[in-house]
């Protein structure tokens, strides 16, 4: 598959919120700034880590602005525009155009659980939106509906949508994408701890949890995937498998925010439905984050809630 602004690894940012439950835009900036001096490929703002279900539009664009401006063209930007509301999706994607993101990151239609023509007609809508590279996003764990190969091989007809980020878990779904897909359509993984075995199979990176906590390192055994070259790719994914781990014992984000925090990177603060982790997963967080010598030792104001 030939290289693009977003094979590699992104990062599927958080957004950092103060405790009265307000954008935190100073933590943001000093996120992005942290992800960039660590050599991140990419950057993708208001995905569902970014908790984009309970940002209002304002927000949800201000994030994308503020991403934009502490990027400064350094890396490229792909902006979370999803739903399940075809004409309200179309609309963001094309402020988000205007703003200047490079391109769209766009989660399957949830809870509608459309049918794989109903998928195909919402993506076909959105890919004559734009003519901005379309990443589609398909979780099913998450959603309720699978995106299918079959219907990925129909929305390969469209130039503008990019590829796929796939989070199904299912290893033989994504070797049939890459076995009956055309070589232009990327494939990239949506789960950290299948990074590496999809990308033995051909997929060209990841947009990655993780990686908000140790950028560096996840976007080398990305790298090394990109490069053939497995045996150092093996050891920097053994190196970060327990916090792989770790980050999805609870849904995401939950544990990469408490993480963070425990990093006193930002502030601990939710939007509900999300609340701060139970304490036994804490405690797992901890110690695997003291395994790897990140865990500051100062403690964290926990707090849960805040208005959208």
């Amino acid at each position: 598959m030939s290289k693009t602004p977003f094979t590699g690894c992104g990062t599927a940012l958080v957004t950092p919120f103060h405790a009265d439950g307000s954008l935190d835009e100073s933590a943001l900036r000093r996120h992005v700034q942290f992800q960039i001096d660590n050599g991140i490929d990419f950057l993708v703002p208001c995905g569902t880590t970014g908790e984009s279900p309970v940002l209002n539009s304002m927000e949800h664009f201000r994030v994308v602005e503020i991403v934009l401006e502490e990027a400064r063209g350094r890396v490229p930007v792909m902006a979370g525009a999803g739903g399940n509301n075809t004409a309200k999706v179309r609309e963001g994607i094309a402020v988000l155009e205007r703003m200047g993101v490079q391109a769209i990151l766009s989660v399957t239609p949830y809870y509608n659980k459309p049918t794989q023509e109903g998928l195909y007609q919402h993506y076909h809508a959105l890919a004559t939106t734009t003519r901005l590279p379309i990443l589609v996003y398909n979780v099913p764990g998450r959603t309720g509906v699978n995106l299918e190969p079959r219907t990925l091989l129909r929305l390969s007809a469209f130039p503008n949508i990019l590829g796929v980020k796939e989070a199904s878990g299912n290893i033989s779904q994504v070797d049939e994408i890459l076995r009956t897909l055309p070589g232009r359509f990327h494939v990239l993984s949506g789960d950290d701890a299948l990074t590496l075995p999809m990308m033995s199979l051909g997929a060209v990176g990841v947009i990655s949890v993780v990686s908000n906590i140790m950028p560096r390192e996840m976007t080398q055994m990305v790298a090394h995937c990109n490069q053939g070259d497995f045996s150092p790719a093996r050891q920097l994914h053994r190196k970060l498998a327990a916090l792989m781990q770790a980050l999805f014992v609870e849904a995401n984000p939950i544990p990469v925010k408490f993480a963070l925090a425990a990093m006193s990177r930002i502030e601990l603060a939710y939007r509900l439905p999300l609340v701060p982790p139970q304490p036994d997963t804490q405690a797992k967080i901890r110690k695997v984050l003291e395994d790897l010598q990140l865990l500051s030792l100062k403690e964290t104001q926990y707090v849960a809630g805040g208005t959208n």
